[in-house]
């Protein structure tokens, strides 16, 4: 099947009470999981790659790595990139193929938000591609993106944002934390602003980022051999099942699939110190990445 856009796949799990996992990549073990697992198991998935990650690994090489996978299943597969913080990144991305983007200008003025979002959504709506945005502030650090402080979003700005701009779909701030330790505090997820925000834009799907449990197994594992991570929390799963039922169609998880592989990583070379073939070591991260996300899968659309 070719690369879609969000709008289908929204359309449908706000309708039946699912979200669509949005899984980060940056190379092609990961993306290959996504596409592996999800395809086998014939659910909807969002590949997502951040800004900083496509200038890793290239705008191009992604789509194609993205689309290859795409052809040998015929389930829906979104390539989106995550947390675009200019017009020119996400134009790169629609114009190499990509078949959503999100513009993040939450740590913009309001009116500048509004003014960027909206060219965004008049290119990349001229290619079929659908955009998503952002308001209020979520805590924490992943990537490109950092926030020492937390803002939840404001339902009346939400739909004035919408109206203004014409976003196919809205991140909004609800307690959820980018990064492994979730600013070093318990996430308390906020529904009542979900439900809030929601009433006001009820046909506009929301977004959750900063979705990552953390995985005890993965950081334990890292922790064992060798790996320094302190203090590490993520969202508890009872949260991203709850979540997935509200209105949020959307729940990004990114922290996950870097522990995972890096734990499959660790454990291969500490346990055979001999090897030093990048495909051995990759393999054993990528076996790991297949097992959170066919557990992620289970959380949010309930397919085992």
């Amino acid at each position: 099947m070719t690369l879609v856009n969000t709008k289908k796949m929204f359309s449908d799990a706000l309708k039946k009470g699912y979200a669509i996992p949005a899984f980060n990549v940056c190379n092609l073990e990961s993306a290959q999981a996504v596409a592996e697992v999800a395809g086998e198991k014939k659910v909807p998935v969002i590949i997502a790659v951040s800004e900083g990650a496509a200038n890793y690994a290239g705008y191009d090489y992604i789509t194609a790595i993205v689309k290859t996978a795409a052809k040998k299943y015929k389930n829906q597969i979104a390539l989106h990139l995550d947390h675009g913080k200019s017009f020119e990144a996400c134009k790169t991305a629609v114009d190499a193929g990509f078949t959503s983007v999100m513009f993040d200008g939450s740590a913009l003025p309001y009116e500048e938000n509004v003014k960027i979002t909206k060219k965004v959504v008049n290119y990349a709506h001229k290619f079929g591609v659908t955009v998503e945005a952002e308001l209020g502030k979520i805590i924490g650090t992943e990537d490109m993106v950092h926030s020492d402080t937390e803002n939840f979003t404001d339902p009346d700005e939400a739909k004035d944002f919408v109206k203004r701009t014409g976003v196919d779909s809205l991140a909004i701030s609800i307690g959820t934390a980018h990064g492994v330790n979730k600013s070093i505090k318990t996430p308390v997820i906020q529904y009542g602003v979900i439900e809030s925000v929601h009433n006001a834009i009820p046909t506009t799907p929301l977004v959750a980022h900063g979705s990552s449990t953390v995985p005890k197994k993965w950081v334990d594992l890292i922790l064992k051999y060798g790996g320094e991570i302190k203090k590490s929390q993520g969202i508890s799963e009872v949260d991203i099942k709850k979540m997935a039922k509200t209105a949020i169609c959307k729940i990004n998880m990114d922290t996950d699939l870097r522990l995972a592989h890096t734990a499959g990583v660790r454990e291969l070379l500490a346990t055979h110190p001999e090897k030093f073939d990048q495909r051995d070591y990759n393999k054993a991260g990528k076996t790991y990445v297949k097992e959170q996300v066919a557990h992620a899968i289970e959380l949010v659309e309930g397919v085992k």
